[in-house]
């Protein structure tokens, strides 16, 4: 965005392309827990006010991307002294093992107080609140998977839920034999499995991904 008319673009594809108008309106923005905040597509307005409140780090779980959201927040990022970290998720299928470990640590490592953000802030935000809280809080699946909730604007009917049954297996294996989650996750969990044994309902999709338009 080198020239004032290429930001102009900018601004138009960010707020009417990648549906930034309703996130002006309704951030999607709420605390997981100590030191750790989720929400949508963040605007360089809500970077800075982020940064006011004293978020020292920026999770972008929609990755890298060549478009106006992504540059704007970049901007933000280095404008306001916020370290911006690319963690892509995938929103609609089984997590990768490699994924799955590679969250723990990050977790680990960044700077918080830190805030993760997808588009719509509800399935892979939810997911990766439900990953944190379990894997970095140490609290219970039940409380951890109150994260990929409706009232977050996730639906588990819908593909996405599939971020649900994830837990959900693990929580059913963990009842009849107690394992910690990351030995489930090396010695039991299988993605291609996970996914072959979930099921959507049509009507969920046609909201998640044509009414809503998610990733």
């Amino acid at each position: 965005m080198a020239t004032p008319w290429q930001r102009t673009l900018g601004h138009f594809e960010s707020v009417f392309i990648d549906h930034a108008v309703f996130r002006l309106m309704y951030a999607n923005h709420y605390q997981v827990g100590p030191g750790m905040f989720r929400s949508s597509q963040p605007s360089p307005s809500h970077i800075r006010r982020a940064a006011a409140a004293g978020v020292k780090t920026i999770i972008n779980l929609r990755g890298s991307r060549d478009c106006a959201s992504y540059t704007l927040e970049a901007e933000a990022c280095r404008a306001y002294g916020l370290t911006l970290v690319d963690f892509p998720v995938n929103s609609r299928a089984a997590p990768k093992k490699e994924t799955l470990h590679r969250a723990r640590a990050m977790f680990e490592s960044i700077e918080y107080p830190a805030l993760m953000h997808c588009k719509s802030g509800a399935d892979r935000a939810g997911f990766m609140a439900a990953l944190y809280l379990l894997v970095h809080e140490k609290k219970p699946l039940d409380e951890a998977m109150r994260q990929l909730h409706w009232r977050y604007g996730h639906f588990k009917q819908a593909k996405t839920g599939i971020l649900d049954h994830f837990f959900e297996l693990y929580g059913r294996y963990s009842e009849r034999r107690p394992i910690a989650f990351y030995d489930w996750v090396d010695q039991v969990y299988d993605p291609e499995e996970t996914a072959s044994s979930f099921r959507s309902r049509e009507w969920a999709n046609a909201v998640v991904d044509r009414v809503l338009e998610r990733e």
